[in-house]
């Protein structure tokens, strides 16, 4: 792990391996560890250096309170350039992958291509409703027990082929037992996907992308992803049958493969 100072902000990053430079940016509450089991190795196979990131509001990364989406895009366009990246391959996730879609409005220049994992271009009622739940639930400065957290992310973020498989599910639930987030921990993070309809901004993306939904994601339903890519000129998408939000750790290898291919192309 190393710390580069970006914007005021001391950033945490891990950097690996060689080649062509890969940044992936995670959702919220999430470590940039999150991509060594899965998409690291995967990436690295196929010939790419890895750069993950902490994002503003995960420690070590600073967690001081008042950021905005575009803040952390920011954080991302100064990593970028930290390390001499650009233009480079950039892959976000939920929340990392709004980002993502503001840093290729805002610093188009820094991105050759990106892939954006279950991801939206607005807040709709049901995404408005869940964060402001969150909000008011870290406000209270309740903490759940933990093996009831792990069975609400269950439920919330892995398909009923997963749910329905014992033994996954028992390894599942340790999981976030183990990893369980403390809301009020995250509070700066927790509602900056409301957001107004980006989608006309998008319209000006010209960066080659590749949109990857969930089929049974509950928390950015695939056609919100449909909507960015269609949103996007020349932006292509397809969709993960059988995992939820959680798809790049549920069905890994289709979802690596995918990531590889794009990369893999010709051209910018």
């Amino acid at each position: 792990m190393a710390i580069a100072r970006i914007n005021g902000i001391s950033l945490s990053y891990d950097d690996y391996g060689a080649g062509e430079p890969v940044v992936m940016v995670t959702g919220t509450g999430v470590p940039g560890r999150i991509w060594r089991t899965h998409q690291v190795p995967a990436l690295r196979a196929a010939g790419h250096r890895v750069i993950t990131l902490d994002n503003r509001g995960i420690p070590p990364s600073d967690t001081g309170a008042g950021f905005t989406l575009d803040d952390m895009a920011a954080d991302v366009a100064g990593l970028i350039e930290f390390l001499g990246l650009a233009p480079c391959r950039v892959v976000g996730f939920s929340l990392g992958a709004m980002i993502v879609q503001e840093l290729l409005v805002a610093r188009p220049d820094l991105v050759s291509r990106a892939v954006l994992m279950a991801t939206t271009g607005r807040a709709d009622g049901l995404t408005t409703a869940v964060a402001e739940a969150e909000i008011e639930l870290a406000a209270s400065g309740s903490k759940p027990p933990a093996r009831y957290t792990a069975v609400v992310s269950a439920l919330q973020n892995l398909s009923p082929r997963t749910l329905s498989d014992e033994d996954r599910l028992k390894d599942w639930l340790d999981i976030f037992e183990i990893s369980a987030v403390d809301l009020s921990a995250i509070r700066p993070q927790l509602g900056l996907q409301i957001i107004p309809d980006r989608r006309p901004a998008y319209r000006a993306i010209t960066c080659p992308c590749l949109v990857i939904g969930f089929a049974d994601d509950l928390i950015t339903r695939p056609h919100l992803g449909r909507e960015v890519a269609d949103s996007i000129t020349g932006a292509e998408y397809v969709v993960v049958d059988g995992c939820g939000h959680f798809g790049y750790l549920e069905r890994p290898d289709e979802v690596n493969a995918a990531i590889v291919s794009f990369f893999a192309r010709p051209g910018r």
